[in-house]
């Protein structure tokens, strides 16, 4: 009887004790926003839940993007007790982005980021080690080639294995998936550690497949929640497979790394470990203690840097050849172009600016495809008045990219695949400064150039040697355009034909 009393009366006092909390967390938010100013709008938000029950979690791109026709450009949203400050729009993002890139720069490291790079490395952290990491990883790159043409000759030889998987298909349907991401992954891997793999090779197969299963998981509602209550991580079969990735990833590096390192020449760079390793070394030579020249931001900046130039680039990929089977008249004119432009020898990068019509059907497919719809979140480094609203330090942010790319007084026609908005009307080729795909400012992705050399050449190479289409008893209207949610959205499941054109 005792022991049900003092259970009774301790949970009643907990609950009081709760209440309490989040009575003086309500307050304290409201005071302080009326004291320092005008805080950005939003919708009326629950008690411990805040905004999560009118939000679409499985499409949180478009759920935010909706609220913001209802409450502007610049409005808060809450994820359980986490004030998050939305960005939408072409103006407000390149504003917040470019216009204020100190202010909007810092990057907002969620739990699961934090559980994945433990706040080292390049895309998940923040202060002096992340500027050295950037600038190193940025230089580095550059000097191996990145945009150059020593890249090009990397990424043409790539096109011939590509081609020849394709080939081996005899024109039958084939989900081209893997072979994609096996391409673009080679090309990162020869910058990263000088070499290329087999697509037969299990080190890649495993690698490739683990970090697409991350970026998928990543996006997925359960982790989404884990970031607002991460207590709950261990309950979460998401959470417990991506710390399984999380792990076999970090041996794979490792064990990459160390091969490196048993045959590094400091007079011999070749690839970006090499490099900083011979940094490394030559520091410590020195003396000089505290660098930010270490183990784990090597090991996080070669995943980090692996993943994303997997992933971004062979999705694109794989959204531009469906299209093409999608719309077979645009493929038609791509393919007269190339035709008429390059013939039957190897595209360069040199012939994208006689290639407008070609150019303006890969931007535009990035445009539509929209593959990271919210871009990774940004966080406030200062108090900043942006467009009259106040928004303290420390903010989680998020730059709607689905916004951007979609923005109604931007493009004639946001959610139609229309090649013409990268075209004038004497058919050339014209930049739109609403084109987003790889963010904008300080937090812009380190290999848009790479990114975009990539996807011009393999798309061009297989074009020129493939006609791409449904599988057979499907029709051009029966392909389905609705992606896949994750971290980024990839095509549903999908075969196409890949017919010789010789």
């Amino acid at each position: 009887m005792l022991d049900s009393l003092l259970q009774s009366s301790t949970s009643v006092s907990l609950l009081g004790a709760t209440v309490v909390l989040l009575v003086l967390h309500l307050l304290y938010s409201t005071f302080s926003s009326q004291e320092n100013g005008t805080e950005p709008p939003g919708p009326k938000r629950l008690p411990l839940l805040g905004n999560l029950l009118q939000v679409d979690l499985k499409r949180l791109d478009s759920a935010l993007f909706d609220l913001s026709k209802k409450y502007g450009p610049v409005f808060t949203v809450y994820f359980g007790l986490k004030k998050v400050v939305v960005l939408a729009g072409y103006r407000t993002v390149k504003q917040a982005l470019v216009n204020h890139a100190e202010e909007f720069g810092d990057r907002e490291v969620t739990p699961i980021f934090y559980d994945f790079n433990k706040g080292h490395g390049i895309l998940f952290s923040n202060g002096d080690s992340w500027k050295e990491m950037r600038r190193f990883a940025l230089t580095t790159l550059r000097d191996f080639g990145m945009g150059k043409r020593i890249s090009e000759g990397k990424i043409i030889e790539e096109c011939n294995y590509l081609t020849e998987e394709f080939e081996q298909h005899e024109g039958k349907a084939f989900n081209n998936t893997r072979a994609i991401n096996y391409a673009s992954s080679n090309i990162i891997s020869a910058l990263m550690f000088g070499k290329r793999f087999e697509y037969k090779d299990p080190d890649l197969q495993t690698m490739v497949e683990r970090d697409h299963e991350t970026i998928h998981l990543t996006g997925s509602v359960s982790i989404l929640i884990y970031n607002i209550f991460p207590w709950l991580g261990p309950c979460l079969k998401n959470w417990r497979d991506l710390m399984r990735n999380v792990e076999d990833g970090i041996a794979d590096a490792k064990r990459i790394i160390a091969d490196l390192k048993e045959t590094l020449n400091p007079e011999m760079c070749r690839c970006f470990v090499d490099a900083f390793l011979t940094r490394k070394q030559s520091l410590e030579e020195s003396g000089i203690k505290d660098s930010h020249y270490h183990d784990d931001n090597l090991m996080y900046s070669v995943m980090n840097l692996f993943a994303a130039g997997t992933d971004t680039t062979g999705n694109s990929l794989q959204w531009c050849l469906l299209f093409m089977a999608k719309y077979p008249h645009i493929q038609d004119q791509v393919q007269e172009e190339l035709s008429r432009v390059v013939g039957s020898r190897q595209v360069r990068v040199e012939d994208r600016k006689n290639l407008p019509y070609t150019d303006a059907v890969i931007h535009e497919s990035q445009r539509l495809a929209n593959i990271v719809p919210m871009a990774i979140p940004h966080k406030t480094s200062q108090d900043i008045t942006f467009q009259g609203y106040f928004i303290k330090e420390g903010t989680t942010v998020f730059p709607l990219l689905t916004s951007v790319l979609y923005d109604e007084s931007e493009w004639e026609s946001p959610h139609t695949f229309n090649p013409s908005h990268f075209l004038d009307g004497e058919g050339n080729f014209i930049r739109r400064d609403a084109f987003m795909p790889f963010s904008a400012g300080r937090r812009a992705c380190p290999g848009e150039s790479l990114a975009r050399m990539e996807l011009f050449l393999f798309f061009t190479s297989l074009l020129q040697r493939f006609r791409f289409t449904p599988p057979p008893g499907v029709t051009e209207d029966e392909l389905d355009l609705t992606p896949v949610v994750g971290f980024t959205l990839t095509p549903s499941p999908h075969e196409l034909c890949a017919v010789s054109r010789q």
